[in-house]
């Protein structure tokens, strides 16, 4: 069974995060989308409310599955027999910092590899921290995000 996990905190899940995770669905038996807090970021959503919003915006897509996870990913990939690592890139910076990445978890596990998917031109300017700003000034953030989200960021918002 060809596995890959696609981690992130995904806080909040963007159309672009939407689009990568259907195309690397596409190339794998499983897809597993890690939902993980990131302990340099405070959160904008609860690690709970993004997994249930993740969960409702990928539920047509039966290959997908979405987990939380506490640790190191190579240790979370051994643990459940996945071997490939998705990332999406937007820019020349994303590669430089994915990069990056990718090397230290292929030091850590020899056996784990990483892909990488350009992501749309139309999702090229869209990141989670710009939907963040967005929505602290009362930007227009529903193009940018699945209904699943918007829902999520309506009951846990603080506004």
């Amino acid at each position: 069974m060809r596995k890959a996990i696609f981690p992130g905190s995904f806080d909040p899940v963007t159309n672009g995060h939407m689009d990568i995770i259907s195309r690397a669905a596409g190339m794998f038996d499983t897809l597993v989308v890690g939902v993980f807090k990131n302990v340099r970021k405070q959160s904008f959503l609860p690690v709970e409310g993004r997994i249930q919003a993740l969960r409702e915006a990928t539920a047509d897509i039966a290959n997908v599955e979405v987990v939380s996870f506490d640790g190191l990913l190579p240790d979370y990939m051994k643990t459940n027999d996945i071997k490939v690592i998705v990332r999406g890139l937007r820019s020349v910076t994303d590669y430089e910092y994915e990069q990056g990445q990718a090397q230290i978890i292929h030091q850590l596990n020899p056996e784990l590899d990483t892909i990488f998917f350009l992501t749309k031109p139309e999702f090229s300017c869209v990141s989670s921290s710009m939907v963040r700003e967005l929505y602290h000034f009362n930007g227009g953030i529903a193009p940018l995000l699945p209904k699943s989200v918007i829902t999520a960021i309506e009951y846990f918002s603080n506004k």
